[in-house]
């Protein structure tokens, strides 16, 4: 602010940084913040996984309470949700990279097409998890 160091001169007003009051809601800040949300999700998977590997070598003595908190309703819970996440990351990552080659830029077609990233998240996962309960994988 170089007027602030002149005599005479009136310091003019700073501008404020966007927040969450001001901007009204919309289906592609929702997608952008469930973007960065199912990431982070996905680390958890990630480090789930790694416990997995790691109590399955070390032996059933670990292992198996371990598949039992994953098999307990919190554990499926955690499960869902990180497939959901791997789902909508990878649809996400797909409507990102028509982004990058300068496709669906209008606001129609991008709050269409973070619906769709959505929409196919919950069907995926959910038909992930119903074919699982069919074949008795969720036992």
């Amino acid at each position: 602010m170089a007027e602030a160091g002149l005599k005479g001169t009136a310091a003019r007003a700073r501008p404020l940084s966007p927040h969450m009051q001001v901007w009204r809601w919309h289906v592609t800040m929702a997608a952008s913040i469930l973007t960065r949300a199912t990431g982070i999700a996905l680390y958890g998977g990630a480090l789930a996984a790694t416990l997995w590997f790691t109590t399955l070598m070390i032996g059933p003595d670990l292992f198996n309470p371990y598949v039992a908190l994953l098999g307990s309703p919190l554990g499926k819970i955690a499960l869902f949700g990180i497939t959901f996440s791997v789902f909508y990351h990878l649809a996400a990552g797909l409507r990102h990279l028509a982004f990058d080659v300068g496709l669906g830029f209008s606001p129609r077609m991008a709050s269409l097409t973070a619906v769709a990233a959505m929409a196919f998240a919950i069907v995926a996962s959910l038909m992930v998890w119903f074919i699982a309960w069919r074949t008795g994988g969720l036992s």
